[in-house]
């Protein structure tokens, strides 16, 4: 991973595709290999739960410990390689203007919500929910049992010194953007985050945009 922030030169207006996705709602599209996708934090603080999968062989899904292990850093940012669970190079993120982007703190679920906050937020719309709900409304070849670790894209869960992590404040702000070539023909699955318990985005999810380049 590169330290520091890296804006990317490519313009909005040359995009091919462009599309914001509100809060709560999930997001699934193939980018061609050699395509660019942009994931842009519109108001500041989301966090956008996402899922990479080799569009020919979906049993190759975006694998956080090989990611971890071959690049020797828990956090994402530019220079960042995502691998699959073969090691499989899946993509790599070629400019980012937030800073670092998590890799350990999942996706939100049911059961999480009634460990995590009281057990009355049990029912309450969730990460995983969003991610079911786009598998199963599009024709990819993909089910529950495919859903894997995710990265948590402008998520902050910093380490301590103790191997411990915490869901702190957010470090991104209004614009921020994470920027992603890929390597192959990839599925992305984006759930914006529903979360409403959680401080770090002021208990109010908002819209993301979604933007790709050839």
């Amino acid at each position: 991973m590169t330290e520091g922030l890296h804006e990317s030169t490519l313009i909005e207006d040359e995009a091919v595709y462009n599309e914001v996705v509100p809060a709560g709602e999930s997001w699934i599209k193939k980018i061609k290999k050699g395509q660019t996708i942009r994931i842009v934090d519109m108001e500041g603080n989301q966090a956008v739960d996402t899922l990479f999968f080799d569009a020919e062989d979906t049993e190759e899904h975006y694998d956080a410990q090989a990611t971890i292990r071959l690049q020797g850093n828990v956090y994402l940012g530019t220079g960042s390689k995502l691998y699959s669970v073969s090691g499989l190079h899946l993509a790599t993120i070629v400019a980012d203007t937030c800073g670092r982007h998590d890799t350990l703190g999942g996706a939100c679920a049911a059961e999480s919500n009634s460990v995590r906050y009281p057990l009355s937020c049990r029912h309450m719309h969730n990460c995983r929910d969003s991610f079911l709900k786009a598998v199963l409304d599009n024709d990819f070849d993909l089910e529950k049992r495919d859903l894997a670790a995710n990265i948590n894209f402008f998520m902050n869960v910093p380490i301590d010194p103790e191997g411990g992590s915490v869901f702190s404040d957010g470090i991104s702000a209004p614009g921020k953007y994470v920027e992603l070539k890929a390597e192959r023909d990839i599925l992305c699955i984006v759930s914006n985050c529903p979360q409403l318990n959680n401080p770090c985005n002021a208990y109010n999810p908002t819209p993301a945009r979604m933007l790709i380049w050839d």
